[in-house]
């Protein structure tokens, strides 16, 4: 039991250290993509591990099994980004199982009841599909209010803050 708070400790001293900016030299670039963070990525593999920490060495805490799955970055260290999924959960994984390709769920947050899919931009457009939450589906463009959403058997305009995987306001061409 005292060797696990032990290893507790240490490790929160670790990413203790690691949130800490680093002194670079005049001209050093800062570690990371230089991105903005956070942003919005999909998963590009059926198998991602995501573990406690920026390293092999961490545990995995959990595995997705869905490729095109949207999550956010909410950090980055060398060559692995600390992601978060719609549920609010947070987990290193390796740079190279992430995709810029922009994806969304449509209201995860959501129990029952479902979304319209419209022919065009706007609420008065006519209803394509009603989508249940939770149905992942391909960006293709926002305008910050509405965003093209498609994937398979369905294409279509959904009301923007209906998605998870697109910020508020947020433009994509």
């Amino acid at each position: 039991m005292r060797k696990t708070r032990l290893r507790e400790a240490l490790f929160a001293s670790a990413l203790a250290l690691l949130a800490l900016p680093a002194a670079a030299a005049p001209d050093e670039q800062p570690a990371g993509t230089g991105l903005p963070v956070p942003r919005f990525v999909s998963l590009k593999a059926d198998k991602v591990n995501v573990r406690n920490g920026p390293n092999r060495d961490q545990d995995v805490a959990w595995i997705f099994s869905r490729a095109g799955l949207p999550v956010e970055i909410t950090a980055e260290f060398e060559t692995w980004r600390r992601i978060r999924d719609s549920e609010g959960t947070e987990g290193w994984v390796y740079h190279s199982l992430l995709s810029g390709r922009r994806t969304a769920l449509v209201a995860p947050w959501m129990k029952t009841g479902t979304v319209p899919l419209r022919e065009k931009a706007g609420g008065d457009a006519a209803v394509n599909a009603r989508l249940e939450h939770g149905v992942l589906g391909a960006l293709k463009s926002c305008d910050g209010q509405w965003c093209r959403f498609s994937g398979p058997g369905f294409d279509g305009f959904i009301e923007q803050n209906q998605l998870w995987g697109v910020y508020p306001n947020e433009k994509i061409d």
